[in-house]
């Protein structure tokens, strides 16, 4: 399943580091890994009815695109997802580990994600996240997206933020 392999180079406290962002089974080991630490801390935030993540059974779906971030050495730096449904799509499954957090790996990962979004003729990308997540808040709106009313399936249920963000149609 891998393609496209894109490389960034990230700014880190001691020198450039480089990375890989491609796409990946989320069954591989190390994006288990990492949706395996994602699950705990959501678990820890929210209670069960208010966690929507996806577990990596429902990631192999013919309509998700997964991504993940490494070191070009290939350690897991983190991954996100795209569900796609007709012209609009929702971030799935967004997360950094945390000894990668600001080093903008989070940020090269949603524009890998919006970049492959566009090309398969996503106008909306959507997005669903925790009322005690501010750091993730704050980079959403930082990102260009907007909140927004629940869609979909979701339901108001007092800690879930929804968030959307019109891409730029590709040629």
């Amino acid at each position: 399943m891998k393609s496209d392999p894109q490389t960034f180079a990230v700014p880190s406290a001691s020198a450039a580091l480089s990375i890989r962002i491609e796409r990946e089974d989320p069954r591989n080991p190390q994006a288990q890994d990492l949706l395996g630490e994602s699950h705990a801390l959501m678990r820890s935030l929210f209670p069960p009815e208010h966690n929507h993540f996806l577990e990596v059974a429902q990631l192999c779906a013919p309509n998700i695109r997964f991504f993940l971030a490494r070191t070009e050495a290939g350690d897991a730096l983190g991954c996100i997802a795209l569900a796609q449904a007709e012209r609009e799509g929702e971030v799935k499954s967004m997360f950094v580990a945390p000894q990668a957090r600001g080093m903008g790996v989070a940020g090269r990962l949603l524009a890998r994600l919006e970049q492959d979004a566009a090309a398969q003729g996503i106008t909306t990308l959507r997005l669903e996240t925790g009322d005690a997540l501010q750091d993730a808040v704050r980079f959403y709106r930082c990102h260009g997206f907007t909140q927004c009313g629940p869609f979909g399936t979701y339901a108001d249920n007092g800690t879930s933020l929804f968030f959307e963000k019109q891409l730029v149609e590709s040629q």
